[in-house]
């Protein structure tokens, strides 16, 4: 995940003296003046933007009282001045314009996640929400058997673990750190309403989905489009996970039909089931390895990891990180102070300040997640050179997909092969167990990533009231994931808290369209390279053709609309989800011969 460099952010002076000082509203403004206004935005932004960034890196670094408070304050003075530049780009809406300056004022106009509402206070009690939900989360810990975990340490539990009384235990101990969090949310969501409104949009949901260069409706539509394009393989791996599970645990725990119990599957959210891989991997299995013990064997440390990371994109021809980027990013936890550990990339000026936030622990899932991480870094510099409003991905799907689409050839054998941590790529006796490890985490994420949005869309439409909250998360979680909790839910309990990007205010659709774009940018990449054999076996490692026409796109920041960004990489116009079906073919065949007799579905 990364920390988006979306516009949300220090004082209304700027934008409430270009209202006091732009002509009275008797004759239309006009092309000159839309440019103007552009121009005094961009610079006020690019100038105070740096600001806020800083102090929301010294609060997620280390959490207190006081560095709370300072990013508080940042965040609503920000939000008071993108919401009211947000509104005075309004008054241009009927104005001819090149489409250089049209395209600033839309981005300028939809890019807030949280919009203020226009009166003193609101900015600044919304900032000081956001800022507490988040930290509760980060600090949040709890109780089982008179031990104090954290999320860390019920993650590290709930992966290992095959003791359905202890995942029970400590599933729920930390789902119990988020029903103090319920009203401050849907405080947070009235706001966020109100100033959603005032800029013309039904709710802050449908703010959300205009930022995909085409109506909201349109986009809602577009990402059913795509889940009906993958729901039937992932309803074939939910059918033979539950059976293997069932194989394991019995009827009392997990019975053989119905869904899933949420706890069993080696995640807290049950976003990525890779952890219970032992649980379902192939009866008849000979060849296979561990990357977590290549890891280990090989004398890896975190630094080392992102090194590695860093020199998959070097191999591309990319330029190395910046000496400020290995001095100034926190890439394990530090001793003694409360951080956030949830993983992101930052870019906190807008040119080379990049830095990852990591507690990275040398496993595989941070080996893949150290070059999903650099990717926002490598991306954030490409496009550093663009005006200020164009410094972001051509969408926020995008910026996911980026390192992404680098983890797909960091996990394949062939590049473990590559750089010395494999002595020998498996023939394809591999296949079936490598593309199994990939779906639990790769497909198995996608109803997740389609759902959280989903539920919050509810929120912000007012159809969940907060009464109604945990509710319609399980009604989504049952429809879209086929899950249930490991046990009845308290009257207070507010579920989704528990995740981070809930109390952290991001928006999570994202996730899903980069788990369809990644694999649409691994195929035109092995295309590019050349590439004939298995779409899975793939690495693009070391081709620095792959690597300039990539970079080409990065550049482009969110300069255009990402149909041509998509163009200038792919070919391709449309997201496309067949990638993934040539990708997982094999594995998805198998799976329908291991289901034969089995009644699928929840």
């Amino acid at each position: 995940m990364m920390r988006s460099r979306l516009l949300a952010a220090g004082t209304a002076t700027a934008a409430l003296l270009w209202a006091i000082a732009a002509p009275a509203q008797t004759a239309a403004p006009t092309p000159d003046e839309a440019r103007a206004f552009i121009e005094t935005a961009e610079a006020d932004l690019a100038a105070t933007s740096e600001y806020l960034n800083k102090a929301s890196w010294v609060r997620a670094t280390f959490i207190t009282d006081d560095t709370q408070w300072l990013e508080a304050k940042a965040n609503g003075e920000w939000t008071e001045k993108t919401s009211a530049y947000a509104k005075q780009a309004s008054r241009f809406d009927g104005v001819a314009l090149d489409p250089v300056t049209r395209r600033k004022l839309d981005i300028l106009k939809r890019n807030l996640v949280l919009p203020a509402p226009d009166r003193p206070g609101a900015a600044r009690e919304l900032a000081t929400l956001s800022t507490k939900l988040d930290s509760t989360y980060s600090t949040g810990q709890f109780q089982v058997q008179g031990k104090t975990l954290n999320l860390s340490d019920a993650e590290d539990i709930l992966a290992a673990s095959r003791d359905p009384a202890e995942t029970k235990a400590v599933w729920e101990g930390w789902h119990s750190i988020s029903p103090v969090m319920r009203p401050d949310y849907a405080r947070l969501v009235a706001l966020a309403n109100e100033g959603s409104t005032a800029l013309g949009y039904a709710d802050t949901g449908a703010l959300w989905r205009s930022g995909y260069d085409m109506p909201a409706d349109d986009f809602a539509a577009e990402t059913d489009r795509l889940w009906g394009q993958v729901e039937p393989f992932y309803k074939n791996l939910h059918c033979y996970v539950r059976g293997r599970l069932n194989a394991k645990y019995g009827d009392a725990v997990q019975p053989k039909t119905g869904p899933i119990r949420a706890d069993l599957l080696g995640n807290m959210w049950a976003q990525s089931w890779g952890n219970i891989y032992d649980l379902v991997a192939p009866q008849d299995e000979t060849e296979g390895y561990s990357l977590d013990k290549l890891l280990v064997d090989a004398g890896y440390d975190a630094t080392r990891m992102v090194k590695t990371g860093e020199a998959f994109y070097t191999s591309l021809g990319l330029a190395p990180l910046p000496d400020t980027f290995w001095k100034r990013s926190q890439i394990v936890r530090p001793e003694g102070r409360d951080v956030v550990c949830h993983a992101s990339a930052w870019d906190l000026d807008d040119r080379d300040d990049v830095r990852i936030k990591m507690c990275t622990k040398v496993n595989g899932e941070d080996f893949y997640t150290v070059h999903h991480e650099l990717g926002h870094n490598y991306y954030q510099r490409a496009y550093k050179d663009q005006p200020y409003i164009f410094k972001n991905g051509a969408n926020d799907g995008f910026h996911e997909a980026i390192g992404d689409f680098v983890g797909l050839s960091a996990l394949t054998p062939t590049y473990l092969n590559q750089i010395g941590l494999l002595d020998k790529v498996p023939g394809p006796e591999g296949d079936i167990p490598f593309l199994l490890k990939m779906a639990l985490d790769k497909i198995a994420f996608l109803p997740f990533g389609l759902l959280v949005d989903r539920w919050r869309w509810e929120v912000f439409a007012g159809k969940a009231t907060p009464e109604q909250y945990n509710d319609a998360w399980w009604a989504l979680r049952l429809k879209y994931q086929g899950l249930v909790p490991p046990g009845p839910r308290p009257a207070d309990a507010f579920d989704p808290g528990a995740k981070y990007h809930i109390p952290g205010n991001t928006p999570y659709t994202r996730y899903f369209l980069a788990h369809i774009y990644q694999f649409q940018f691994h195929r035109a990449a092995c295309k590019q390279a050349g590439w004939t054999g298995p779409l899975h076996r793939c690495s693009v490692y070391g081709n620095k053709d792959v690597g300039e026409r990539f970079n080409a796109m990065l550049e482009m920041g969110q300069s255009k609309p990402w149909p041509d960004e998509l163009e200038a990489f792919t070919g391709e116009r449309r997201t496309d989800a067949s990638a993934v079906a040539e990708y997982f073919q094999p594995l998805n065949d198998w799976l329908t011969e291991q289901n034969k007799g089995q009644s699928c579905g929840w």
